[in-house]
C-alpha cells in the first residue's frame, strides 16, 4: 500500500494540469482502482489457496477463453487489441494470466509429491500450459506481458527441481533460435526497440527519443529530487508515457536518488516478505505458489527500472503497483492476496 501510494502521488505529480488546476483523468481512474484491487485481495485472501488451486484447471481455461474473446471482440488501441470493454470500464485479461499460470502450475507440480520437474516429459507439461496464454497475448500484440509469464513458470521449475543443465541447454537453444526469432517472430517496432537500445542516438528524435529522455529524467533529480510537482520532463510531456511505463524515472526526477532508495527499499522489502511467506508455507503448493508469483513481481520489476535507465530495450511494461493502469493494480493486488492466504494458512491443518 506504501507503494501504491508513492504510485499515485507520482501520478497526481505528473497528470497535473496547470490550466484547470487539477489532476488528469489517469489519476482519478487509478485512485477508483485501488479500492476494486483491495477487494480483489480480500477475495483471493478469504478462499483457502488449496480449492483455489484445485480448481485452478478452470480458471486457467476461463482465463484463456478471456484472452480469445480480446481478439475478437477486443478494444484496439495504440495499435494493440489488448482490453474488453465491460461498460463501465475496461479489462485486460492478460494482467490476470499470471494469477491463473501460477495457480495450476503450483497444483501440478506441487499437489502431487511423486511429480517434480527433473525429466524433459515434466517441463513439456508445464510448458503446453504455458503455451496458449503466452501465444494468445504475444498475438495482441504484447510481447512484454507475455514474456512476464514464463518468470511463472521457471520460478515453479526451478523449486520443483529443475535440474541446472536443462537451463544451460535451454539457454543455448534460445541464442541458436534468435536469429530465426528476429527474422520471423519479431514485428518491425519490435526490431527497432532493439536497435534503439544499441545506439538510441542514431534516431533521437524518433525511435530513440523515449529511451534518451528517461536517461535525462533520471539524472536531472540528482541526489534529493526537484520536489514534488517541480519536475518538467513528466509534467511536460518531454518523457512519453510518464504516468505509465516511466513513472519511475519521473520519481527519480522528483525526489532524486534519495527517494529512489527508499523505493527500491519498499520493493525489496515486499519480495523479502514475500520469499518467507514461501519458506513458511505448509504445503509444496502454498510455496510453489508463491514462488511463482514473486518469480514474475522481481523480474517485472528490476526490468521496469533497468529499462528506465537504459540498460535493457524498452518494453511495454508497468512498474508493478506504482504505474498507472487499473487491470495491473488490481491483478497485482490479488497476487498478493494469494501469496497473503499463504501466510496466513501456514498453521492450518
Amino acid at each position: 500500500m506504501a507503494l501504491t501510494s508513492v504510485g499515485l502521488a507520482t501520478i497526481y505529480s505528473v497528470t497535473w494540469n496547470l490550466t484547470t488546476s487539477e489532476p488528469g483523468g489517469e489519476f482519478w481512474r487509478q485512485v477508483y482502482a485501488v479500492p476494486v484491487g483491495l477487494v480483489a485481495l480480500i477475495v483471493c485472501l478469504s478462499v483457502d489457496y488449496r480449492t483455489l488451486a484445485q480448481r485452478s484447471p478452470l480458471l486457467y481455461v476461463a482465463m484463456v477463453l478471456a484472452l480469445v474473446a480480446v481478439m475478437v471482440f477486443g478494444v484496439e488501441a495504440k495499435g494493440s487489441r489488448r482490453w474488453l470493454n465491460l461498460g463501465f470500464g475496461s479489462l485486460q485479461p492478460s494482467e490476470f494470466a499470471r494469477l491463473a499460470l501460477a495457480l495450476v502450475l503450483a497444483m501440478m507440480y506441487g499437489g502431487d509429491s511423486r511429480r517434480s520437474a527433473r525429466s524433459i516429459g515434466e517441463l513439456m507439461v508445464g510448458g503446453l500450459v504455458l503455451a496458449p496464454a503466452v501465444l494468445l497475448i504475444f498475438l495482441q500484440p504484447d510481447l512484454g506481458t507475455a514474456s512476464m509469464l514464463l518468470p511463472v513458470y521457471a520460478g515453479i521449475a526451478y523449486v520443483a527441481g529443475l535440474r541446472m543443465r536443462w537451463v544451460v541447454g535451454a539457454v543455448v537453444v534460445a541464442a541458436l533460435l534468435s536469429p530465426v526469432v528476429w527474422a520471423y517472430g519479431l514485428q518491425d517496432y519490435q526490431k527497432g526497440r532493439v536497435m534503439t537500445f544499441l545506439d538510441p542516438y542514431k534516431d533521437p528524435k524518433g525511435a530513440g527519443y523515449q529511451q534518451i529522455q528517461a536517461r535525462v529524467t533520471v539524472g536531472s533529480g540528482g541526489m534529493i529530487g526537484k520536489g514534488f510537482g517541480q519536475g518538467t520532463q513528466g509534467a511536460y510531456r518531454f518523457l512519453p508515457e510518464s504516468h505509465n511505463d516511466f513513472v519511475f524515472a519521473v520519481l527519480a526526477e522528483e525526489q532524486g536518488f534519495v527517494g529512489v532508495i527508499v523505493v527500491l527499499g519498499l520493493y525489496l522489502f515486499v519480495i523479502w516478505r514475500s520469499l518467507e511467506a514461501a519458506r513458511l508455507a505448509r504445503d509444496r503448493v502454498g510455496a510453489f505458489l508463491v514462488v511463482g508469483l514473486v518469480s514474475w513481481f522481481l523480474c517485472q520489476v528490476v526490468y521496469n527500472i533497468t529499462m528506465q535507465a537504459g540498460l535493457v530495450p524498452v518494453k511495454g511494461l508497468t512498474l508493478p503497483l506504482m504505474s498507472y493502469g487499473g487491470s495491473s493494480l488490481v491483478a497485482t493486488l490479488a497476487g498478493f492476496g494469494l501469496i497473503l492466504n499463504v501466510r496466513m494458512r501456514r498453521f492450518t491443518n
